[in-house]
């Protein structure tokens, strides 16, 4: 364990948690909603530092992230706990393990992380991801600090729930970030997921205002979150406030954990996709067998730049500049 950062005293032994919206007031010997923040003689402490439940070589179109360091490996490392509670958890393993106290997990420090890293192929740097990040906040600072004086990226696949002062410190050293958009409707982030819209939207524009690489994933759940007159609004707010070149990931639900509902069909997948399309230029379908739903074609000239098959990758059509090299377009990829 590891002392919290931002948390305060309250009267009665109570400890508030300030790292997320939640703001858990925690009684003596308990945790938080995320179940790894636990008050203990007079401090909060992260339960999570350094216990990993998985460390692996990813394709960095996993996150996904598509316009960042495309066909490149990144090391992904994950811990137990989550600060919301979806009902569609596709990590619930680890993000609501039944018995976290019995949870088993390998102890890396931040140090071996960066070793680890440093000796792979082809890799640009760190994930943190599997389960959210957020609720490991320290040890995803420690380790991200110690990247960047090692010429590593820092990347941050999120849901986005975390408050204004501990994002803007993460910002400092992380190089982009996925944020998953659950829905565009705070009713559904609160019976569905145990949270709200508003802080979610924050942290997209406190990202994307500081200048660095984002790209927001929506998941389609039928019947939930894919009206099409919502999903115009959440593409033209998307539009508005990062402009049409930022990247959005749509992609297919299948039934987990707690809800049983059909997967999306392919159709509704598609249709989304052409509305998106009316304002955005990078859009993705994903968890689909593609049919070049996920290649990047460029908008001036119209050629497939990038492509997609699985995690196999193909960029042969985008010079070192990152122009096509068909028409000299320059394509939003860092």
């Amino acid at each position: 364990m590891k002392e919290a950062k931002y948390y305060k005293k309250l009267d009665g032994n109570l400890m508030k948690c300030q790292l997320c919206p939640h703001g858990c007031a925690i009684p003596e010997n308990l945790k938080g909603k995320c179940g790894v923040r636990l008050n203990k003689n007079g401090y909060l402490y992260s339960e999570t530092y350094g216990n990993v439940s998985g460390v692996h070589l990813d394709p960095i179109e996993k996150k996904p992230l598509y316009h960042f360091y495309p066909n490149h490996n990144i090391l992904s490392i994950g811990t137990y706990g989550c600060n919301l509670t979806c009902s569609f958890c596709q990590n619930h393993h680890i993000s609501h393990p039944h018995s976290i106290d019995t949870f088993l997990t390998d102890n890396y420090s931040p140090e071996n992380i960066i070793k680890i890293s440093l000796v792979q192929k082809r890799t640009c740097g760190i994930a943190f991801t599997y389960n959210e990040p957020i609720v490991w906040y320290e040890y995803m600072y420690d380790i991200a600090t110690l990247a960047k004086q090692n010429s590593l990226k820092n990347v941050v696949v999120s849901n986005g729930y975390i408050n204004s002062k501990p994002l803007s410190k993460l910002v400092d050293i992380v190089d982009a970030f996925n944020i998953d958009l659950k829905a565009f409707n705070n009713e559904f982030y609160k019976k569905i997921c145990g949270g709200s819209l508003v802080p979610v939207k924050q942290t997209l524009k406190t990202i994307f205002n500081r200048g660095r690489h984002m790209e927001i994933t929506n998941l389609i759940i039928p019947g939930l979150n894919d009206n099409e007159k919502e999903f115009r609004e959440m593409v033209k707010w998307i539009a508005g406030e990062f402009g049409e070149n930022l990247p959005l990931h749509i992609n297919r639900y299948f039934p987990s954990y707690q809800l049983t509902i059909e997967p999306t069909s392919q159709n509704t997948l598609l249709s989304l996709k052409e509305i998106a399309q009316d304002l955005l230029i990078f859009v993705y379908i994903g968890n689909m067998v593609s049919n070049g739903d996920s290649n990047t074609i460029c908008p001036k000239c119209q050629r497939t730049v990038i492509v997609r098959k699985g995690f196999r990758v193909n960029i042969n059509e985008i010079d070192g500049e990152g122009k096509c090299k068909n028409c000299g377009y320059k394509i939003a990829i860092c």
